[in-house]
């Protein structure tokens, strides 16, 4: 499976934490930024990884940003977009269980690189449901996005 990345400067040390502790298990594929910029702007990056897992099949997203709702809020912009602030283990398995969720954002703020790690793992192994009451309430989002 292909997992794409991106940051802004609050997440960006996050980011490399992440792909490095992956790396083994995922292909991984960096959208940056490459080096640390206090001036970047997170809405270019949520934009860029959502347009990358909108075009290719069986991906998902990981967005890493100071509090994780900028990136998640700008990336849910996109159509077929489905992005989800985590802070917990659980919250990664309700959000891909319930929500078929396929970008995560992480607040790097508020969480250790160990505990975005493992939300991660969670995160990127637990599977969609597939239950109707869910597919449902998917096609129902879907029918009120621009």
């Amino acid at each position: 499976m292909k997992v794409f990345f991106a940051s802004d400067h609050a997440g960006f040390e996050a980011k490399d934490a992440l792909i490095n502790s992956l790396r083994k298990k995922y292909e991984i594929i960096d959208l940056g930024p490459d080096k640390l910029d206090p001036n970047d702007d997170y809405p270019v990056y949520a934009q860029k990884l959502s347009e990358a897992v909108i075009k290719t099949p069986d991906s998902m997203g990981i967005l890493t940003c100071g509090s994780g709702e900028g990136m998640a809020i700008a990336a849910n912009r996109l159509k077929g977009i489905r992005a989800s602030v985590v802070w917990n283990e659980k919250v990664a398995q309700e959000t891909r269980n319930d929500n078929d969720s396929n970008v995560l954002s992480l607040p790097a703020w508020f969480l250790t690189n160990n505990q975005m790690i493992k939300i991660a793992k969670t995160w990127l192994k637990t599977p969609f449901s597939n239950v109707q009451r869910h597919i449902r309430r998917i096609r129902q989002i879907e029918q009120t996005e621009n």
